[in-house]
């Protein structure tokens, strides 16, 4: 088409060059775009953002700037490819100094900013803009809702989400109900969720393969595998997202041989397993007590076309760790492929301390260290095994290590669920809006474990 345009005399028509150009650098082919864009004899201000966002989108950022800064007129699509390709770069300060520069911002540069500062795990930044976002739309209530999820702050997003619901014009689409379903099983918010599924069911939505996906999840990690399973055998033609999430729901609530069978029957389908589905059965094997069935499904992965990754193997440890094979363990985080991280050494570090193995966990907990010196959790694991065994000293040495590590124990926390709102409560907190109300209660409790405690005493 380029060469009938040549040919045919139209080659300097500055609307049929800007458009051979655009073609080009959506063709990826940017020294094509290059070479026509610099043979015209005038351009327009498209002309220039074609060229600034073909180099944008390939993440040449240099480039992409060259023709930015040249640009007589910048008009805002090449302010948003600009903004976009330092959101991917991960260079939210440039990002930032361009937004505030843009004489004119659309949704979509607003969004593109939330989004990159929620991926960058900024999300007070993220929420500012957000509320001064002067129009939004379903996308910008997207990018924010799911930056919750992943920031692991499931209440927001669910606050967030009944504000959404407010909205008159905006609709909830399959990545919303998608987001708030990750929110709610992270919650265990099973009464908000049965709604939702509800919601999905009158929008015509339980037909999308991520929502039903997020619903076997939420339900799954809810402890309602029933309902689970009651979905995932309602869906006609399954996908390895399906198989995935109820072959790890099974596994999580202790199904381990069922879910074992799910995935044979899988395989017998002709559903062709993922990294994902692995992951799946080897914590099945884990939470079962499988060894030699998780050690021949780690083996089997390369028969699948699959290259066992890190969490593969820290699905073994972890086996290994609870049966009490603890020379094996360190044999396998010793032998394979890669350096381990400080999940495996942690999970073989608790492995250590169950099995009571002393000597061990002291050696484990100094790699431990190194990895995550503010990670409390490894030096309480030893503490309390100093304690079993009455080691006094040590632990007053674990516990000035963390003092001068600056490692803090997080407050232990539980959550309940009354009226689709969801409540939680910290320990030492005191916070809650109705806590004048709930002391008196927790003072009448404790008199009566107390007075209990005392008769169970008497009667020994």
């Amino acid at each position: 088409m380029h060469n009938v345009v040549i040919k045919s005399g139209f080659s300097l028509d500055l609307f049929l060059s800007t458009t051979i150009v655009d073609m080009y650098a959506k063709m990826d082919d940017m020294v094509s775009a290059g070479k026509v864009f610099d043979g015209m004899p005038e351009r327009s201000v498209v002309s220039w953002t074609a060229m600034v966002c073909g180099h944008a989108r390939l993440g040449g950022i240099d480039s992409a700037w060259k023709y930015f800064d040249e640009m007589p007129e910048k008009d805002t699509s090449a302010y948003n490819a600009m903004i976009d390709a330092y959101v991917k770069a991960g260079d939210m300060n440039s990002a930032r100094i361009l937004f505030d520069a843009m004489p004119l911002r659309s949704v979509v540069s607003w969004t593109t900013l939330i989004s990159g500062f929620c991926n960058n795990n900024d999300i007070e930044s993220a929420r500012k803009l957000f509320n001064a976002m002067p129009e939004k739309n379903l996308v910008s209530w997207n990018a924010m809702i799911c930056g919750y999820c992943q920031s692991k702050q499931p209440d927001e997003a669910l606050k967030l989400f009944q504000e959404l619901q407010y909205d008159t014009v905006l609709e909830a689409d399959e990545v919303t109900i998608t987001g708030i379903l990750q929110a709610i099983a992270a919650l265990g918010a099973l009464d908000l969720g049965c709604w939702v599924h509800k919601f999905v069911k009158m929008k015509g939505l339980d037909k999308k393969i991520k929502v039903c996906t997020s619903l076997i999840d939420m339900y799954a990690k809810c402890g309602e595998i029933t309902k689970a399973l009651h979905i995932f055998e309602g869906i006609p033609e399954r996908v390895t997202s399906h198989w995935n999430a109820i072959i790890n729901g099974l596994a999580i609530n202790g199904y381990g041989e069922e879910a074992l069978a799910m995935f044979r029957k899988m395989i017998s389908k002709g559903c062709r397993p993922n990294a994902v589905t692995m992951i799946g059965v080897l914590s099945a094997c884990s939470h079962t007590g499988l060894v030699e069935e998780g050690k021949r499904w780690l083996n089997a992965m390369e028969g699948f076309g699959l290259i066992p990754q890190i969490e593969h193997y820290g699905c073994v440890v972890d086996l290994l760790g609870r049966v009490g094979s603890l020379d094996e363990a360190e044999k396998l985080i010793e032998s394979m492929p890669y350096e381990a991280n400080d999940i495996i050494i942690s999970s073989f570090l608790s492995a250590c301390v169950n099995w009571k193995d002393l000597s061990r966990a002291e050696m484990v907990i100094k790699r431990a260290a190194k990895m995550d010196p503010l990670n409390a959790g490894n030096y309480v694991l030893l503490r309390n095994l100093y304690a079993t065994e009455r080691r006094w000293d040590e632990v007053k040495q674990i516990k000035w290590l963390m003092r001068t590590s600056g490692a803090k124990k997080e407050a232990g926390s539980s959550a309940i669920e009354t009226n689709g709102v969801v409540w939680e409560f910290i320990s030492g907190g005191t916070v809650h809006p109705q806590w004048g109300d709930i002391q008196p209660v927790l003072e009448q409790l404790q008199i009566h474990m107390k007075g209990m405690e005392e008769k169970c005493i008497k009667l020994q």
